[in-house]
């Protein structure tokens, strides 16, 4: 596995504590005003991996699982595509009934959500196609208490909760291209890397965001 956990600093964001305050507030936020909150990594986000899947003509009943789905907009979206077999886990009990609110509004009954941690997944989380991370290794990868074995974990559940030859599509902030090659090496090979807003600094163009596919190792 990668050694970067010496360079990412230890930080709230790593925490279920920070999560549990954050969607408590966004799901009050949510009965007041209907606003489902921030989408992480904007919107373009969303759609850049719905068509990545819509391109590979991947059946609308595939199993998909949304790991850290949070408010749950993503599962919206790919509803709203068309996709039927579709699930959401969060750790966080607020941000799973902020999702269930939010697509109880869209009039998506068919969506399933559970109280899970992907680092300690029950037995039944098993058997997709896809799966989908946005910012949930990130945070993993922030948290205070041995984030290197977390994210060794992390690995090893995603391995166990994919089936043979399934899809895993991952946006990050924190890690490069060959950063999480080198993470996800055991049990993934890259398929391909997704465009993602550049900036340019000092006569240096570099990503902010970035979005890869692999596919599990059969």
């Amino acid at each position: 596995m990668g050694g970067r956990e010496d360079e990412f600093e230890p930080s709230a964001l790593g925490t279920k504590e920070h999560w549990d305050a954050t969607y408590e507030q966004e799901l009050k936020i949510f009965k007041e005003s209907g606003d489902a909150g921030e989408i992480w990594f904007g919107e373009e986000s969303m759609a850049r991996l719905i068509r990545w899947i819509e391109k590979q003509k991947i059946p609308l009943d595939s199993s998909v699982l949304d790991i850290g789905t949070g408010n749950g907009v993503l599962l919206v979206e790919l509803a709203k595509s068309g996709y039927t077999n579709l699930t959401g886990i969060d750790y966080s009990l607020s941000a799973v009934q902020l999702s269930k609110n939010v697509i109880e509004k869209e009039g998506l009954p068919h969506v399933k959500l559970q109280v899970k941690d992907i680092l300690n997944p029950s037995d039944e989380l098993s058997d997709f196609q896809i799966c989908i991370d946005k910012g949930t290794f990130d945070a993993i990868s922030l948290n205070p208490e041995n984030a290197a074995e977390k994210r060794k974990r992390y690995v090893k559940t995603l391995n166990r909760v994919l089936r043979p030859g399934g899809f895993f599509l991952i946006t990050s902030c924190n890690w490069t291209r060959e950063e999480l090659c080198k993470e996800f090496s055991e049990g993934f090979l890259l398929l391909e890397e997704l465009p993602t807003p550049t900036f340019c600094f000092g006569g240096r163009t570099g990503n902010t965001v970035t979005a890869l596919v692999f596919q599990q190792k059969t």
